[in-house]
């Protein structure tokens, strides 16, 4: 039994680092850039569980077409084929929605202008649950800030993991 105490501190820290790094792993929101072909479509998809709030916005990168400025398709879609966002000719724009079912949800992107070139490369800043709340507002209104709202912060990600390992114990 002396092995079992001794050993619980250690453990209890053990998992204590690990949520604490799983929670800012799941509060860094990083963009991607995607290099579209001249022609085909070029998706990304993203599992996301139920009544999960999904931003995101796009845009076109100019440097490699400083004089010409190519448009480009746009249309995301639920697990189910539902479209969820279309936008035609396009050189910037957002998306913003609750997912309604738990699956893989679908953003396509394709070159839709005469000006193709050698392709173009898009922007994309997707957040999902926890990295799409708008922790500024939520400060301004709870009237908190610095460690107080860290700890908030890492509030929100520990229900959002004990939320997610739920799931995947259902699944």
């Amino acid at each position: 039994m002396a092995a079992v105490a001794a050993a619980s501190p250690a453990l209890t820290l053990a998992v204590a680092a690990a949520v604490i790094t799983a929670a800012c792993l799941l509060l860094c929101a990083e963009a991607v850039w995607l290099d579209l072909p001249q022609s085909g479509t070029k998706c990304v998809s993203e599992e996301i569980q139920s009544n999960v709030v999904v931003l995101a916005d796009y845009a076109l990168m100019y440097e490699s077409h400083p004089s010409s400025h190519p448009t480009i398709a746009v249309k995301v879609t639920s697990p189910y084929g539902n479209t969820l966002h279309h936008n035609e000719n396009a050189t910037v724009g957002q998306f913003a929605f609750t997912t309604s079912e738990a699956g893989n949800y679908l953003a396509c992107f394709w070159i839709d202008s005469a000006e193709k070139g050698s392709g173009i490369s898009i922007n994309l800043d997707w957040k999902i649950g926890i990295a799409a709340k708008d922790w500024d507002d939520i400060a301004k209104k709870e009237k908190i800030e610095g460690v107080e709202l860290e700890l908030r912060k890492l509030e929100v990600a520990v229900q959002s993991i004990h939320q997610n390992m739920i799931y995947l114990k259902a699944r």
